[in-house]
Parts: C-alpha cells; structure tokens; sequence
C-alpha cells in the first residue's frame, strides 16, 4: 500500500486519480479547495489551498507520492510555477516521488519533428495554461538529481469536454505525440489515472515526462 496525495483532489484529472488509488487499496489524501459532491469513501479529503504552508505540512511528509494536478486557471492562473517550485523544495532528497499531470503542448509531433504548440496557434485564452506547463516540464528536467520526479502529458485532445471512453487500457509513450490511424489522440481520465497509479506503483519513468493516450 502506497500512500499518495493528489493536490488538485477534486478536479477532472485528480479525482480520477483519487479514485483509482483508493480502488486499488492504497491510502489516499485529496486537496481541493471546495469538498468532493460525492466523496469516497476511505479517502482523507483535505479542504484547502495548495498554496497554504499550513496544508502542506499536513499532507506531504511521509507519503511515496504526491501527485501534482492543479489546474493553472482562475485564482491560480500563473501560481502553478510556484507551487511545483515549493513541493520540489519539501520532497527533494527524501523518497517522496513528485508527479505533474502536465499538458501535452510540449509533445514531438513526430520523432525529431516540431513539438506541437509549434504546428498550430493555440487560443490566446489557453496559451498561459499551455506555456506554465512547459516551463514547469523545463524546471523538472533542470533539477537537482535528488530530486525524484515524473511528469505526465495526456492525449492531444483531454478534458472533461472530450468524449473519451475509460476503455481500461492506454498506450505509453514518451517525447512522441501518439496518434490514432485517424489521427485523433484522445485519453480519458479514468485510464490517465490508470497510467499515474501504475507509475506510482511499478515507477518506470524516474525523472522523466512519459505519455499515454488511447
């Protein structure tokens, strides 16, 4: 049993996570800053900011993991940065592992090709959200060797609005945009989930982004 704590608890991607953690019998602690509608049972639910020392304290020392998967919108547009920054300073040199659920922006469209914010003008709304989570990807890859990370980037195309079916299964990959025949590259939070559990019990991506879609 892996004890893990997922800031971000409630929102669409870290409440997959949540779910799938407490399923398989781990102990889970969720941070949100508005309570679960339907909370789960056996699960530590924490109602608060990740950005209140306070909170930290309670939830970080002593767990394998704390998965990272606040979104950088609303009141936390541009404080996404800081708060990676902080629990990197909490965990570094213990065996806390650090997990971003990122985005998927920074990702080759082929191997050796451009990333994928470079074939196609994203939205002037979304650009921020896309731009913290490549800095953050670039902060983890410059970090100290004692600190134990993993970053995650989701299908092209992820979000509550995405029809995606949890199929029970994903692909992994690693730099390379995955694609269907179609070219569609979609992934449901339920087999996201399944990729970050999986992470946090057979790690196989040490300070390493890794990649799954359908």
């Amino acid at each position: 049993m892996a004890r893990i704590t997922v800031l971000g608890g409630t929102g669409y991607a870290g409440a997959a996570v949540v779910a799938e953690a407490q399923k398989r019998g781990h102990q889970v602690t969720a941070v949100s800053r508005t309570a679960p509608a339907e909370p789960i049972e056996g699960v530590e639910y924490v109602t608060g900011s990740a950005l209140d020392s306070s909170i930290l304290n309670r939830v970080i020392d002593g767990q394998d993991a704390v998965i990272e998967a606040v979104s950088p919108r609303g009141d936390m547009a541009g404080k996404e940065e800081g708060l990676v920054e902080v629990l990197s300073s909490r965990v570094i040199g213990t065996p806390t592992r650090l997990g971003v659920i990122g985005g998927a922006s920074s990702l080759l469209v082929e191997e050796g090709g451009p990333r994928l914010i470079d074939t196609h003008q994203p939205p002037p709304e979304v650009l921020p959200e896309i731009e913290t989570g490549i800095r953050i990807l670039e902060s983890l890859k410059e970090s100290p060797e004692a600190l134990e990370w993993f970053y995650i980037s989701p299908a092209r195309d992820f979000g509550a609005w995405v029809p995606a079916p949890d199929t029970g299964s994903y692909r992994l990959g690693g730099d390379v945009l995955i694609t269907k025949d179609d070219g569609t590259s979609v992934i449901s939070a339920a087999d996201l989930a399944r990729a970050v559990v999986d992470e946090v019990e057979r790690p196989a991506h040490r300070r390493r982004r890794f990649h799954v879609a359908h």
